[in-house]
């Protein structure tokens, strides 16, 4: 029996940052993880000379006053080395049209807007009004949703007059706000708008929820912006780890959650956990959950069994998307020179596909290559339940019409391709342990954003729950403020109530 004050379960962004964030104020913390390396959706790994970002590939809240950056500073850990996206994309509607770069700055992407979507303006300026409005209101470290009386008190000191003002909008979407300005037949903007909405919240116009939309709209743009980082992925959870070794958390790789109890008698939590070898139990009196909420299903089904209307709602969460991922090799001489690291284009096949190329000497690729990764969204029940003789059918036939696609775009001809796998939701779930290996959180929508979402605070006291199917949502900035969230909560418990970054 191992105790600790704290265990957490799932070392990706969300495990590290709440575990280096709770052991910095002294509790003794237990972070558990099944994979032999942290970093999760957010990790890398090696192929031949090839260094390749698993998932994310992108990273925002790395500029002054950003959530990455303020927990570097809290941490007192240097922030990884990166280098600011501009343009952060270039989006290709496909449709004959000019490429559309989304610029750093916020006078240039203005003006590529208006000359994109011209009469858009108002679209834009309503948006960045309630962009504003948020992210004054999430520098405030609200609770949400609210659960306990502590909650609200947090929620009422975060909000200020204009968060009422675009509150009437909780229930809005962003085709909404388009049908507000008078561009619902827009298509061409429509068109683009889903691009991006699906990259960051798996949802389309019609669907996204307005307050959620306006703010992942407008995040490429100073002072804010997305950042490139040196080396990978994993620099990020590697300053992460270098935290929990200063202030003695015990990280351990390699063990798989079996089941969670609640000990009665001890008041506490047990975490069943195995490696390949042995078996073990981990105790605490709080619990941090990292992995997706859909896994309580089989990790908590005793406890679940006394709440059937909490089990309920795991049950009955919308089904979070699966992806395709490409990953790939060239020398840097064949393929078509873009001015950005990322580029999405539409395709009538795949309906998006969303490329990330690395940079000449950052580490991923030897001098002069390159990597080249390419993510498609897709439905996992797609992918289960095949004999093998299909699944590999059909995971070879997918490869070939993604490489096809990225020939034409980027003028790549097929005998110079150093290096070509494939990553379906299988490998995803042998992978990240996530169930069906689904990729990101919920659905962004207005009955799942903010006030309406899955809490943090279970039924279960002691219990909680982080991640990015948690407010504020998905990416490695969104769960990070995830992260600082549940931590705030798990101290005010203790009586530290006014802990802030």
């Amino acid at each position: 029996m191992r105790k600790s004050e704290v265990v957490v379960v799932g070392a990706g962004i969300a495990g590290l940052t709440s575990a280096a964030i709770l052991s910095k104020q002294g509790l003794s913390v237990t972070l558990i993880e099944c994979h032999t390396q942290s970093g999760g959706c957010a990790g890398t790994f090696k192929r031949k000379n090839y260094i390749f970002d698993v998932g994310a590939t992108q990273v925002a809240g790395l500029e002054k006053g950003g959530i990455h950056k303020r927990i570097f500073d809290f941490l007192d850990i240097p922030s990884p080395e990166a280098t600011i996206l501009d343009p952060a994309c270039i989006v290709d509607l496909n449709d004959g049209g000019k490429p559309i770069p989304i610029w750093y700055e916020k006078s240039k992407w203005m003006a590529e807007r208006e000359m994109q979507f011209p009469g858009s303006g108002r679209f834009w300026k309503l948006c960045s009004l309630i962009h504003q409005s948020n992210w004054i209101f999430a520098n405030q470290n609200p609770i949400l949703p609210i659960n306990n009386f502590w909650d609200f008190s947090q929620l009422l000191k975060a909000l200020v007059p204009s968060n009422l003002v675009t509150g009437i909008l909780l229930k809005s979407t962003i085709f909404d706000l388009l049908r507000i300005c008078g561009l619902s037949n827009n298509e061409r903007l429509i068109k683009f708008l889903n691009l991006q909405l699906k990259l960051y919240s798996q949802e389309d116009v019609y669907n996204t929820a307005a307050l959620y939309g306006s703010t992942v709209l407008q995040i490429s743009q100073q002072p804010h912006g997305l950042w490139h980082l040196k080396k990978s992925m994993q620099s990020l959870s590697e300053a992460l780890e270098r935290s929990l070794l200063n202030t003695g958390v015990k990280l351990i790789f390699g063990q798989k959650v079996n089941s969670i109890i609640f000990d009665d008698h001890n008041m506490c939590w047990k975490v069943s956990a195995n490696s390949k070898q042995n078996s073990f139990i981990y105790q605490a009196k709080n619990l941090i959950y990292t992995a997706p909420p859909q896994s309580l299903l089989n990790h908590l089904q005793g406890p679940l069994s006394r709440k059937q209307s909490y089990k309920n709602r795991l049950i009955n969460l919308p089904n979070p998307s699966g992806a395709l991922v490409f990953y790939s090799a060239l020398k840097k001489e064949h393929i078509k020179k873009i001015s950005s690291n990322h580029y999405q284009f539409a395709s009538n096949e795949f309906g998006s596909i969303f490329v990330s190329i690395s940079d000449d000497g950052d580490g991923r690729a030897p001098k002069g290559e390159v990597t080249l990764i390419a993510s498609i969204f897709t439905k996992t029940k797609d992918w289960f339940n095949l004999e093998k003789k299909n699944y590999l059918n059909k995971k070879r036939d997918s490869l070939k019409k993604i490489s096809l696609e990225l020939e034409s775009k980027f003028d790549i001809d097929p005998e110079n391709w150093l290096h070509r796998e494939l990553a379906t939701p299988l490998g995803f779930e042998k992978w990240t342990n996530r169930p069906n290996g689904i990729v990101g959180g919920l659905g962004q929508n207005p009955d799942i954003f903010g006030l309406f979402g899955l809490s943090s605070r279970t039924p279960f006291k002691g219990l909680w729950l982080c991640g990015d199917s948690i407010y504020p949502g998905e990416g490695t900035a969104g769960v990070s403020q995830s992260a600082l969230m549940v931590s705030r909560q798990i101290l005010a418990s203790k009586g530290i109530e006014n802990f802030n970054l």
